[in-house]
């Protein structure tokens, strides 16, 4: 509701500008100059809108429009025009041009979209009309005071239409079926999967240039959202006090890249009304069971002890952080909020790798050193520590941050009901509690984490973990809680031999069948490759679904 009434806040702010024009001055005051106040409460905004004198209409980032009306946003590069969707409105409009088509009709514009300090901005005006707002204007105090419907005790969705619903991923609220339900997509940056490519290494224009290409083709088939690996082996695709560079930049770890990747991907993707999730990988600590190659300020050159070498049943080797290690997981912890305190991030998302399935892991040594809760049970120990590592890291986002989003994404099995009666009808392999020690119940029932994205990777025809089952066992988990429940769906699967991925349908009805279940309010894709790549006609299944 706090987004509605900010929405409410710059839409009567483009209202007013005309009654502004205080001592005769011709341009309106600044936004800074002016004190708002909704429903008794003081207003402040991050990114003020600025008033086109000649004209009187206040501009603002695509955005405010986004978040705060619930609507489907796209800034086409190549032909300068932005779309804006809500339900079955949509509206265009082409930098240089004076009128907007609205639902097929030509409107004409006082001011026309533009770009500024990076930004793409567009007009209010034709959001501004039937809010059921009181306003009232303070000359002296150069006060404007708001009261919605809400705040005079009226029943709220007086206005034009329904509350489009709070921010997705935030806390509070719920989100709503349509356009303001998360729609996103994972971009790795290990190995280079997804973004950057090896080919622009050293290559800042080749980097950025991908990355908008990347975000253009995801948003034209309705991804909202989008998940980056900022943090993939004990690196940083940004300036960091406390680890080195990624290689996956440069191709030499430590090596600055020339610019601030992360304030760059931030940007490009909020300046097309997207959200930006900064994505750690929170225990690996290098894809090498050697330190060759390794920055001098790496974690498992600066603390040896903290790292255990992992060979996985596949022949995998990889170097882990020891979750049993508590000054291992506050360096996690601090490298994190990092981001948090410095970059404008909607949110902080950890994917499972937690402690390694499928393979061993020498913790004998932590286990007798660091078990002070007295556990006989080593698994017991390990899923403590990785409770107290999700605990801790939340009090601390959210004391920094109290409004962003804690998110995580573990395997798409709990348990199997052979295990534990609670747990799914499932005959999974490898599960999140006894695999990964990741107790994931706890965290949603304590409220430790804002969402959870299930990697639900199987199809509605595969036996041992169907897709529909385990949908059902996480909607029952997050039922009651103020956690929301996101799916990961697996479009690389699509054309593989494996059970039902033999036509893009399946990931439709996957799409439909999350309709039935209420606690489900969006999708998650891995990865955005698989997207691009558009296996069997997904991307064209995916716009005609979202509407795009």
């Amino acid at each position: 509701m706090r987004l509605r009434k900010s929405l409410i806040f710059l839409c009567l702010l483009t209202l007013l500008v005309p009654w502004l024009r205080i001592d005769g001055a011709n341009a309106a005051p600044a936004a800074g100059d002016i004190s708002i106040v909704l429903d008794g409460q003081p207003l402040a905004t991050d990114a003020a809108p600025y008033v086109v004198p000649k004209a009187n209409v206040t501009m603002v980032p695509i955005r405010v429009i986004s978040e705060n009306l619930g609507a489907s946003v796209h800034w086409s590069q190549s032909d300068q025009t932005a779309t804006i969707s809500r339900g079955d409105a949509t509206i265009r409009m082409t930098k240089g041009k004076k009128f907007a088509e609205v639902g097929g009709r030509s409107v004409s514009l006082d001011n026309t979209v533009d770009a500024k300090n990076g930004r793409i901005m567009v007009p209010l005006r034709f959001v501004g009309e039937n809010l059921g707002v009181v306003v009232d204007w303070n000359s002296k105090t150069r006060t404007i005071t708001l009261t919605t419907p809400e705040g005079t005790g009226a029943e709220p969705g007086t206005g034009t239409g329904s509350d489009p619903g709070s921010n997705p991923g935030s806390n509070g609220g719920e989100a709503n079926e349509g356009s303001t339900a998360m729609r996103g997509a994972w971009i790795s940056t290990v190995y280079n999967l997804d973004w950057p490519s090896k080919a622009s290494y050293g290559d800042a224009a080749k980097q950025q240039e991908e990355y908008r290409k990347t975000l253009d083709e995801l948003q034209g088939m309705g991804i909202n959202t989008v998940f980056v690996q900022v943090r993939p082996t004990g690196d940083a695709l940004y300036p960091s006090s406390l680890v080195p560079w990624s290689k996956y930049l440069t191709g030499t770890q430590g090596q600055d890249p020339g610019y601030d990747p992360l304030a760059f991907l931030i940007e490009e993707t909020h300046d097309r009304g997207m959200r930006f999730e900064a994505w750690f990988n929170p225990f690996r600590a290098s894809v090498d069971a050697t330190t060759a190659g390794l920055a001098a300020n790496h974690v498992a050159i600066q603390h040896p002890d903290w790292v255990v070498p992992v060979q996985s049943s596949s022949g995998s080797k990889v170097t882990y952080l020891d979750p049993g290690v508590s000054a291992a997981r506050q360096h996690i912890i601090d490298a994190i909020l990092e981001v948090v305190n410095r970059y404008d991030i909607d949110g902080v998302h950890l994917d499972d790798y937690f402690y390694p399935s499928g393979a061993t892991f020498n913790d004998d040594a932590s286990f007798k050193l660091y078990n002070d809760g007295g556990f006989t049970a080593k698994a017991d120990w390990r899923r403590d520590n990785i409770n107290r590592f999700v605990r801790q890291l939340s009090e601390s986002i959210h004391a920094a941050k109290p409004k962003l989003a804690f998110g995580i994404s573990p395997f798409g099995v709990w348990r199997n009901q052979s295990a534990d009666p609670t747990g799914s009808d499932t005959k999974a392999g490898v599960t999140t509690y006894d695999s990964m020690f990741a107790d994931v119940r706890t965290w949603i029932r304590s409220g430790w984490i804002d969402y959870v994205v299930p990697q639900i990777y199987w199809s509605l025809s595969y036996k041992n973990a169907r897709y529909d089952v385990l949908a059902d066992w996480w909607a029952n988990e997050v039922r009651g809680t103020k956690v929301k429940l996101y799916i990961g769906h697996a479009p690389y699967k699509l054309g593989t031999s494996e059970a039902g991925w033999q036509s893009a349908q399946e990931i439709v009805d996957q799409l439909n069948y999350n309709k039935k279940l209420a606690e489900i309010q969006g999708d998650v894709y891995f990865s955005a490759k698989d997207l691009l790549k558009n296996p069997l006609g997904l991307a064209g299944e995916l716009r005609k679904y979202y509407g795009s």
